[in-house]
């Protein structure tokens, strides 16, 4: 039988607020446990959350930004369920009335495009940290986490695939980093996802029963825990058996998903609309205020990358990666003057070589902008050739200075004087008599041949074009 997979991702941001969702505790990460969490917190008797607007207009600026429905009123509601580092017995989030609904997000996978719907952003808190690894058997409760401000996005069941999954994960990573809501730091969880997981007979609409795959902080990670929990329930069902609802945890050391504990459904929690908050109501005047302020987003300088400078997919996807790299390659262009393919080519593959190496940002590069483009200035007056260019790079990235400092410094100007380059073409003919007469006598693989031994004599500082233009006067019969 063949079987067609099923995926939901729920996908939780922690919001760059610099105070909690409902009380003014600070939201800084790696303090001293339970350092950064104050009476509303920890739920002591009588106190009273409030909430923090910042969050609000982050919420917003998502909506927007998703083409979503952005509601105008929405409502707080309590989660109740107990676990050790949930200080009240519920969380605060929202339920029936989202703050955003009904919006979309389009992924590319192997040049396919797939416009994937997304359910509802709500706001809700964070809770705190179960601690077990130094605790010898006990378990210690960290509460700097809780109250933190999380903006939970919930895609339609539209992925079918672990590849569809991870594209989408990574487009609404990249959207929320791009317009500065979440730093994004999966290892901090500041970004972490549960994977829904289901199959069905293909052809079949009814859904199957899904499995969420709980606090995956990787995109690997999510790619590997959705394929293996899909063979697992093909091999549940074509055993003869049936898929439980539950919640399963994945174990990246196994590489396998594991039975947490039975899937609670909505009743469960006995949401109830929180006494102790009003409404969410947003007025025009906030939605516009925020929309103001939105930046040309990720999709949309793409594109204009790719008409505007001429770039290919790929190069105006890589250097839309991120708002920095889109801004550092603007930058050198205009700086430059350089043609915009080039300068794409120089970002896009040389100097992504390197933060890929070192697994750095664009942000943490110790090739400025200006650096690069004074490289590339450079390159462009054959001060330089190319392959020097690779080399003057190299040495910018280890902190030896700027182009014009390096070039100078290791004495790289280029060779542009005709009578250098024929003087050192001429010792490579009277060396080389048999390859002479080898490329004379119709062997013409044998130019390379020429050409490298004349930039090996140069130090490869010759002028390439110049000394192809004089090799092939000197080698004619």
């Amino acid at each position: 039988m063949e079987w067609e997979t099923v995926i939901g991702l729920e996908v939780h941001a922690q919001l760059l607020t610099k105070s909690k969702a409902f009380s003014g505790a600070a939201t800084q990460y790696g303090a001293a446990p339970n350092t950064q969490a104050c009476a509303v917190d920890i739920a002591l008797p009588g106190v009273l959350p409030v909430f923090n607007k910042e969050a609000a207009r982050m919420a917003v600026k998502l909506g927007l930004a998703i083409g979503a429905q952005v509601n105008r009123r929405s409502v707080f509601a309590r989660k109740n369920y107990f676990y050790p580092d949930l200080p009240k017995g519920y969380q605060i989030s929202q339920y029936e009335l989202p703050v955003v609904s009904k919006g979309t997000l389009t992924i590319d996978v192997d040049g396919v495009e797939k416009v994937i719907g997304i359910t509802r952003a709500h706001l809700e808190e964070d809770a705190g940290k179960s601690l077990h690894e130094d605790f010898h058997g006990m378990t210690g409760i960290d509460l700097n986490r809780a109250g933190t401000p999380l903006l939970e996005i919930v895609s339609e069941p539209d992925l079918r695939s672990s590849k569809e999954a991870v594209a989408y994960l990574k487009k609404l990573h990249q959207l929320v980093v791009w317009l500065g809501i979440c730093d994004g730091n999966m290892q901090e969880g500041s970004f972490r996802c549960d994977a829904n997981v289901s199959v069905r007979p293909k052809g079949e609409k009814k859904f199957g029963t899904r499995a969420e795959i709980k606090n995956v902080n990787s995109f690997r990670f999510v790619e590997k825990a959705i394929e293996y929990e899909i063979e697992r329930q093909v091999g549940v069902l074509e055993g003869g058996g049936t898929v439980v609802q539950e919640t399963r945890l994945y174990d990246s050391d196994k590489d396998q998903t594991r039975s947490m504990r039975s899937k609670e459904e909505a009743m469960d929690y006995r949401y109830f609309p929180d006494p102790d908050l009003p409404p969410l109501v947003l007025d025009d005047a906030l939605i516009e205020g925020v929309r103001a302020t939105l930046i040309e987003l990720p999709d949309a300088k793409r594109v204009r990358f790719m008409s505007q400078y001429g770039l290919n997919k790929y190069d105006a996807g890589v250097l839309t990666s991120s708002r920095e790299m889109a801004d550092y390659y603007e930058a050198v262009v205009k700086q430059a003057k350089a043609d915009p393919k080039i300068a794409a080519n120089w970002i896009a593959v040389e100097l992504s070589g390197f933060l890929n190496r070192d697994n750095k940002d664009i942000a943490q590069s110790t090739v400025t902008a200006t650096m690069m483009a004074g490289l590339l200035r450079r390159l462009a007056d054959n001060t330089i050739s190319g392959k020097i260019a690779k080399d003057v790079l190299e040495a910018m990235w280890a902190g030896e200075g700027n182009a014009d400092a390096v070039i100078e410094k290791k004495g790289l100007r280029q060779i542009t004087d005709s009578g250098a380059i024929e003087k050192a073409i001429d010792e490579v003919m009277a060396k080389n008599p048999k390859q002479m007469e080898q490329y004379r006598a119709g062997k013409e693989t044998l130019f390379g041949y020429f050409v490298g031994q004349v930039m090996k004599a140069t130090q490869g500082k010759a002028n390439p074009a110049q000394v192809n233009e004089l090799l092939k006067k000197k080698l004619a019969p």
